[in-house]
């Protein structure tokens, strides 16, 4: 048995126009929601074995946050330039070479993407990925390689309510 959980980064910023997309950092709300919704993860007693990220700024600065939160060293999240702005068949590519000494992980990344992905997996639709949402599914698989084409259960979604 595996788990996975998507989340999108937390609320960047936009005050530096001149900023590129990939260098944004997180604005005040996501700095808030950031260490709360990791939090709330770990209060529920989620387990999370690795913790993989875009490179973007306001992705790796949301998996630092979670990985903080659950005891590991921000050294340790596995990074992903190709999880910036990816799409399904990305995320599915990325999550398939996952080492399968992990068996629950989580992934960071970016909209619109991560709203087509985790509505693809299961039967459970949302409209939009929020800010530092969490979209979790069970697999019934032993192997990440077997990922694309196992059953995916829902498991639950959750995002800051104060959106």
């Amino acid at each position: 048995m595996k788990q996975l959980l998507i989340i999108r980064h937390a609320k960047s910023s936009w005050d530096i126009s001149t900023l590129n997309d990939f260098d944004r950092s997180l604005n005040e709300r996501g700095l808030r929601d950031a260490p709360m919704m990791a939090k709330r993860l770990h209060d529920k007693k989620v387990s999370i074995d690795a913790f993989v990220s875009s490179t973007a700024k306001r992705a790796f600065t949301t998996a630092k946050y979670f990985a903080n939160e659950f005891g590991l060293n921000e050294n340790l999240i596995i990074k992903k330039l190709e999880l910036y702005h990816a799409s399904s068949s990305v995320f599915y590519k990325v999550i398939s070479d996952f080492n399968n000494d992990f068996n629950s992980i989580a992934v960071f990344s970016h909209n619109p993407g991560i709203t087509y992905f985790v509505n693809a997996l299961t039967k459970t639709k949302i409209d939009n990925m929020p800010t530092c949402g969490v979209f979790a599914v069970n697999l019934n698989i032993n192997s990440w390689k077997d990922f694309e084409n196992a059953k995916k259960e829902f498991w639950f979604f959750d995002y800051p309510k104060s959106i």
